[in-house]
């Protein structure tokens, strides 16, 4: 009874200690409405950013998506910004929320324009400018919501925990930065940067 019992709580103890995955989503209509978005605009048609912010903050959730070989290339964490600002946000670790406001340190939704290289104070020095293209995002600028790196975010998945909050910007770990600039210094277009829940 005693080794039943002990071959029973060692199965709970490794089940519950086994590594959460997240569960593929299908990205093939948004990655569709990227592609034809890139073409009737003249952005960059080899791949995009897609950040999508309704996966868990400690999971990576950053795409760089290849409209060649149509798979995601490479991915990683990405912040999300507090939104605390105007009203409580007691999820805010957890969950995004989204506001277009100046001074509400929100993420904010919607596709965007990647605009120039430019000195950062922040992680390796760089960041890149993000011009909003809607509604919702049409005050990046204002705001100085951009691109950029932060020593205090992981280079890989640390769920069950949480990546820093920013101020709205998406911010990522400096190494994939690196590759991030690596792909952007090289494009002669525009590239895209959509961020979804």
């Amino acid at each position: 009874m005693k080794n039943i019992l002990f071959v029973l709580c060692l199965s709970f103890i490794c089940c519950n200690n086994a590594k959460v995955e997240t569960p593929i989503k299908d990205y093939k209509a948004t990655n569709k409405e990227a592609l034809e978005y890139c073409k009737k605009n003249e952005f960059n048609e080899d791949y995009y950013f897609l950040l999508d912010l309704s996966i868990h903050p400690g999971k990576n959730r950053f795409f760089i998506y290849d409209f060649k070989e149509n798979k995601i290339a490479d991915k990683n964490l990405v912040t999300h910004g507090s939104c605390d600002q105007f009203e409580e946000n007691p999820e805010k670790w957890e969950k995004a929320k989204f506001s277009n406001k100046t001074d509400s340190h929100c993420s904010m939704k919607g596709k965007y324009k990647i605009g120039k290289r430019d000195y950062s104070s922040w992680g390796i020095n760089v960041k890149y400018w993000l011009h909003g293209l809607e509604k919702s995002n049409e005050n990046a600028v204002k705001r100085v919501v951009v691109l950029h790196s932060w020593n205090a975010v992981s280079n890989e998945e640390i769920y069950p925990k949480v990546s820093p909050l920013s101020w709205g910007c998406p911010a990522v770990s400096d190494e994939f930065m690196r590759k991030l600039d690596a792909k952007l210094k090289q494009t002669k277009k525009p590239v895209l940067l959509w961020i979804i829940e």
